[in-house]
């Protein structure tokens, strides 16, 4: 099994102690988002591999050591300010720390996420060409590919009215031809109509998770990405980044209100497990 922690909430930004505490105990608890009195119980002993996904790795520092199995690092850096992002670490700091990680866990297990591009009068394609050629400079030797995708609809992204546009077609070029000068690998994530880099590539092929693994694992159904299946551990609405364009974390109250219920000692993320919960074993 791979854990993703996480797509739906920075867990290593906010909840590090959480996941080492879990980590420690043996098996994590992750409720369904979907269906909330279902709860997929994972042992660590199941775990095959780590992908640690955040804005802010410092956290690791400190506790990368404790992880017995293999791991990727993929860090979201993009070239917003606080208008965007508003509660994000200073990204000097962030880069100075994968490059600290990058020496510890091999340039060929850390990415950077240039994601999402958002474009408009503020963001656009000069300023994003200029951010990230400076941040392919920044990184160089230190990671082992780029990932990009273009901003898409989500609910979060009409809550906050973002002033965007869909890239035009010469808008999309440019960026292309731009980005794909760089001597670092690029892929899309989730882009069919706006790719750049390889396309025979993603984030956690099932070539990388074998090399990494040893075991041969199933695309990821629940996402057309060509990614290999992962378990992610995380919660919706849970983030405080803050950030403008994010699709998990939607409802700033509820972010709120969740951060109140966390218990770094229960078993999960947020809140308590209820009598009437009914808990299933995963193992897959």
């Amino acid at each position: 099994m791979i854990i993703n922690a996480s797509g739906r909430t920075d867990i290593v930004a906010y909840y590090m102690d959480w996941f080492v505490n879990r980590w420690n105990e043996g098996y994590f608890d992750v409720r369904n988002p979907f269906n909330p009195k279902l709860v997929s119980r994972i042992f660590v002993s199941d775990v095959d591999m780590i992908v640690f996904c955040t804005k802010n790795p410092l956290p690791l520092l400190d506790t990368i050591h404790l992880f017995s199995v293999p791991i990727q690092l993929q860090v979201t850096i993009t070239g917003y300010f606080k208008d965007m992002e508003p509660n994000v670490l200073d990204k000097k700091q962030v880069i100075e720390c994968i490059k600290k990680l990058s020496s510890y866990l091999g340039k060929e297990n850390v990415c950077v996420r240039y994601d999402p591009i958002l474009l408009n009068s503020k963001y656009n394609v000069d300023y994003h060409v200029r951010a990230f050629n400076k941040l392919c400079t920044m990184l160089k030797g230190y990671v082992s590919k780029m990932i990009v995708s273009f901003v898409d609809d989500y609910k979060n992204v009409r809550n906050n009215h973002l002033d965007y546009h869909e890239p035009s077609n010469e808008e999309y070029l440019k960026l292309k031809e731009e980005f794909e000068k760089n001597n670092i690998k690029i892929i899309s994530c989730m882009e069919n109509k706006y790719q750049i880099g390889d396309e025979k590539d993603c984030c956690i092929s099932i070539k990388y998770a074998f090399e990494r693994t040893g075991k041969l694992f199933k695309e990821w159904k629940a996402r057309d990405c060509h990614c290999v299946n992962m378990v992610d551990v995380g919660a919706y609405n849970s983030c405080l980044h803050g950030c403008k364009y994010c699709y998990a974390n939607f409802d700033s109250k509820q972010i709120v209100s969740n951060y109140k219920m966390h218990d770094v000692n229960s078993s999960l993320l947020i809140g308590q497990l209820n009598l009437d919960d009914q808990i299933k074993i995963r193992r897959k």
